[in-house]
């Protein structure tokens, strides 16, 4: 829980005073009470990182006012060490009642304990592959990932993830007899299934898990002959502590990712969670000079290749739907709140995941400009795409939303929307 700041309140009433502001007149803009903005001044109560946003961009403090508040200390996540691909199996586990569970395990821990310990069969061929068939299993399973990507816009990761694990799997177990052509398009092709399985399991709040799949994506890749995607590694890295509040290492492992040798697309990626840094960090400057790089560096990407894109395909214009989020974070919520109505626009209706992370953002935005009906008005619809996706990471700007409501709790459409938004805010998530 944050603790009370002399710092930070002095530095406020500092900062007012030098703009010429009363306590009423700040209140206003930041739509928090005269009485509560007081308490902050003096010590007695904490300022919340939302209000720090606001206080900041309302007097152009540049971000001085969001360091005060202090962020929690994290650990920066180091990715699983490379594996060579003969030294580990897989194992999973599914059962009658829907469950599922799946662990790797070393190759040595397979012989000692015996194989049949392990599993009943086993699905590893021992023939050669004929070029027919390997190219037919290739052209099978991309189509099978385009599938898989649209499913997972609108169902829990739950129900997708046993199905892409046992395809990544496969494809990293039949690139061993095939042709050499072949197995490289196998194994790029295994790195985008895993990436997107490190993704997904993110999105069900676990992120160790997350940061391993990511890591067997780039030993996928560069076992294929690609090693561009150890970059992309950092750009998830990056997600991870952004979602932690952690401006400084978010900013840190972006720029890591943004060296010249890597493609456009995975330094423009880069480029755009260093803004989501920045943001984080009450630097506007060094934001929006970053989502110009990015910009410049995503219409330069290649999209040639027969490999799946990294990062989202579901954003026609994602600097324009980043800068969004960014404006939140930057406590210029007015401005968030119109250029994601322009955002949302573009999206697909089919792209529930998206609209729903996008859109509560969006409703969080309306929410911190005073503007409550707007707001209700926008998240109600989006509740049963957030008990269908069930994300971790969107439930953390739904809490950040309820919040906000909450100093509004005698308003009609708040005391309908309550309820629902405690407990889907914490919705246990596959």
């Amino acid at each position: 829980m944050p603790q009370p700041s002399c710092v930070f309140g002095e530095e406020l009433r500092k900062r007012r005073l030098g703009a010429g502001w009363s306590l009423t007149a700040l209140a206003a803009v930041v739509h928090y009470s005269k009485a509560q903005l007081s308490k902050v001044e003096r010590g007695i109560k904490a300022p919340s990182r939302d209000l720090a946003r606001l206080c900041d961009a309302a007097l152009q403090a540049g971000g001085s006012l969001i360091a005060l508040v202090a962020s929690p200390v994290t650990d920066v996540p180091q990715g699983p060490a490379p594996y060579g691909g003969g030294e580990e199996e897989w194992v999973m586990q599914l059962s009658p009642d829907g469950s599922s569970s799946f662990q790797p395990v070393g190759r040595r821990q397979v012989v000692s304990a015996g194989a049949g310990s392990l599993m009943g069969w086993r699905t590893g061929g021992k023939g050669r592959v004929s070029p027919a068939g390997g190219a037919g299993m290739l052209e099978a399973s991309r189509s099978m990932f385009a599938h898989y990507r649209r499913l997972g816009q609108s169902v829990e990761p739950g129900f997708l993830l046993p199905g892409l694990i046992a395809q990544t799997h496969t494809l990293r177990e039949l690139s061993a007899h095939v042709d050499s052509r072949t197995r490289l398009d196998l194994l790029a092709l295994g790195s985008r299934y895993a990436e997107y399985v490190g993704w997904l399991v993110q999105e069900t709040g676990d992120e160790q898990a997350a940061l391993w799949w990511t890591q067997r994506a780039v030993d996928l890749a560069a076992a294929g002959g690609e090693q561009a995607l150890a970059g992309y590694a950092l750009v998830r890295r990056a997600l991870v502590t952004l979602y932690q509040d952690d401006a400084e290492q978010t900013v840190a492992l972006a720029r890591r990712a943004q060296s010249g040798v890597l493609p456009p697309r995975i330094r423009g990626l880069a480029a755009q969670r260093e803004a989501q840094g920045h943001a984080l960090a009450g630097d506007g400057a060094a934001c929006m000079e970053a989502l110009d790089r990015a910009r410049e560096l995503l219409a330069r990407q290649d999209s040639e290749s027969d490999v799946p894109v990294i990062g989202s395909m579901h954003l026609p214009d994602s600097v324009g739907m980043i800068t969004g989020w960014c404006l939140v974070d930057l406590g210029q919520v007015r401005q968030a709140a119109e250029e994601l109505d322009r955002q949302l626009a573009l999206v697909s209706p089919d792209a529930v995941r998206t609209r729903v992370r996008y859109g509560v953002r969006r409703a969080l935005a309306y929410a911190s400009d005073g503007e409550i009906d707007r707001a209700c008005a926008l998240v109600e619809p989006l509740l049963d795409g957030v008990v269908a996706v069930r994300s971790a990471t969107v439930a953390i700007d739904l809490r950040r939303l309820s919040r906000v409501l909450a100093r509004y709790s005698g308003h009609v459409l708040v005391r309908r929307l309550e309820p629902r938004l405690a407990v889907l805010s914490r919705l246990p998530v596959s």
